[in-house]
């Protein structure tokens, strides 16, 4: 078995990750050439929006961070971490790379993201630098992917980037107009199907979705996303 088709099987073996919990963010990109070429070949496919939300989007952000939630996890996450950087509204006031590396729930995302999985691969700066709407496989999405694929992940820089900007949309798409389909930024496209506490992405069930961040809406999910291969 190939090493796509390993990573495929274990991204259907368990629902949905999403990028973005980013634990360790502070790789020094400046130091590290190829992490600095993906992060350049991500902005490059990109078709960003401003850097900064729309005034109604901020609006709704320092109204009440949790005001746009869904998701059946939604309470779990709020009952794990109440408060601090991690928290709902915690993540709210933070980038969104560095609101991952908070987030208890994000550990494994964030090392992939940043340069800990891999050091060629180092996407802070770029996820930090413009708006996205990121779909995050929890650390239990990722505990279900099989050491031999992770240990390939960590070491084939195109695919660990490929995956990895899967789970990536350009512009910030709040709950109530995610479902259809949207072009991620690593080009293929995902389907968002469902609605309310029953979202699902491709494969991969939302466990709480519309978590904002400064630059970002995040939607954990459960399973780590596969593109077309």
């Amino acid at each position: 078995m190939n090493v796509r088709t390993r990573t495929r099987t274990a991204a259907a073996g368990f629902a949905t990750l999403a990028l973005l919990g980013l634990a360790a963010c502070s790789s020094d990109s400046g130091s590290d050439a190829a992490g600095s070429g993906s992060e350049e070949t991500m902005a490059e496919e990109s078709p960003m929006a401003s850097d900064e939300p729309s005034d109604e989007m901020s609006e709704d952000m320092s109204a009440d961070p949790a005001a746009n939630l869904v998701g059946p996890g939604c309470d779990a996450y709020a009952e794990q971490v109440p408060d601090g950087a991690g928290s709902i509204t915690g993540m709210s006031t933070d980038p969104v790379a560095v609101a991952a590396s908070n987030n208890p729930m994000l550990t494994t995302l964030t090392k992939a993201v940043s340069g800990e999985l891999n050091p060629d691969v180092d996407l802070v700066d770029t996820l930090n630098g413009g708006e996205f709407t990121v779909f995050a496989p929890v650390d239990d999405a990722f505990a279900e992917v099989d050491k031999e694929t992770l240990d390939t992940l960590a070491t084939d820089a195109d695919l660990l980037t490929t995956v990895l900007t899967y789970h990536v949309v350009p512009g910030q798409i709040l709950p109530e107009d995610i479902a259809g389909e949207h072009e991620t930024v690593q080009g293929d496209t995902l389907e968002v199907t469902g609605s309310g506490d029953e979202l699902k992405v491709d494969d991969a069930n939302v466990v709480c979705g519309g978590v904002m961040t400064q630059n970002a809406t995040v939607y954990l999910v459960d399973s780590v996303l596969m593109p077309p291969m």
